[in-house]
């Protein structure tokens, strides 16, 4: 049983998540404020955050954020209204794991939701050290570094980071990433793939600064990404 907690100020569209996940077996707590769920995330674990953007006493994004710092190893979905493609990528670049936009599909809901809790946030790690140029990825402690410097990478950050180090310099698919580092049953839209790339690129940069031989995601237009 799952510990889910679901951020939403719709009554009609809470009630009916909230049922919806507790038929299927999860523990749901319900709050309909940014302030009230994190109260509730600071002081009990959570596994998984369905969060939505659009609250009356707090931004969502802002919620995301401090959401991430409280619980780093929970996964957060955010629900939005929002069809503006910004939107999405500052909700995912702000700590998101993965968004639905409203309205909500229920089956499309309950599916995403156990992805990601088979996933577990385990992702593809084995007990052992992949070095690549200045790039080491040490899986059993889930740490990574660039010559000297500390990454700090978020759980699906590293869980894609040591995904692509697993085959440094192969080319790997956007539907193997997804289903590799996601889930293998994985549906709807892989932007979140892009958004995660995009924030690994930042931080291996920023902390090469200057570092021989420094870690890079290349892009395969209309195929997908490689570690060189």
């Amino acid at each position: 049983m799952a510990l889910l907690l679901l951020v939403e100020d719709d009554p009609t569209i809470g009630k009916v998540l909230e049922s919806s996940l507790a038929s299927a077996g999860h523990d749901v707590t319900w709050h309909d404020t940014g302030g009230a769920a994190l109260d509730h995330a600071e002081s009990r674990q959570v596994d998984l955050v369905l969060l939505d953007l659009g609250l009356p006493d707090m931004d969502g994004i802002d919620v995301c954020r401090r959401l991430r710092a409280v619980q780093p190893a929970c996964v957060v979905v955010m629900l939005t209204a929002r069809h503006e493609e910004m939107d999405v990528v500052v909700g995912l670049s702000a700590g998101a794991d993965d968004y639905l936009t409203k309205p909500i599909r229920l089956g499309e809901l309950l599916a995403r939701v156990q992805a990601h809790l088979r996933r577990g946030g385990t992702g593809p790690a084995t007990d052992n050290t992949l070095t690549i140029g200045a790039l080491t990825v040490d899986t059993g402690r889930r740490r990574v570094t660039v010559g000297d410097h500390e990454v700090v990478l978020r759980t699906k950050e590293f869980d894609l980071l040591a995904r692509l180090a697993a085959e440094p310099g192969v080319a790997l698919s956007r539907q193997t990433l997804m289903a590799d580092v996601w889930d293998a049953h994985w549906s709807g839209p892989t932007k979140t793939l892009d958004v995660h790339v995009a924030v690994l690129r930042r931080k291996l940069e920023a902390a090469a600064d200057g570092t021989a031989d420094p870690p890079r995601i290349v892009t395969l237009r209309g195929f997908g990404y490689r570690l060189d």
